[in-house]
């Protein structure tokens, strides 16, 4: 994949769930079901089905990895 996607990918996945796609379990495998997405809707809509816990409004941009 893309490393512009995958970093795209990762800054939504840190930015509101203060994980990268590593640390989510992510492999390639993974993420390639993804790929047809931009990387930060990809990001969110994996969230969406992993059912990752987001971080609430006030921890956005605060979290440092």
């Amino acid at each position: 994949m893309p490393e512009a996607w995958l970093t795209a990918f990762d800054a939504t996945l840190v930015r509101y769930f203060a994980v990268d796609h590593l640390a989510a379990g992510a492999d390639a495998a993974v993420l390639q079901r993804y790929v047809d997405l931009p990387g930060d809707q990809a990001a969110m809509a994996f969230a969406e089905d992993y059912e990752l816990a987001r971080l609430d409004w006030w921890s956005w941009g605060r979290i440092a990895t």
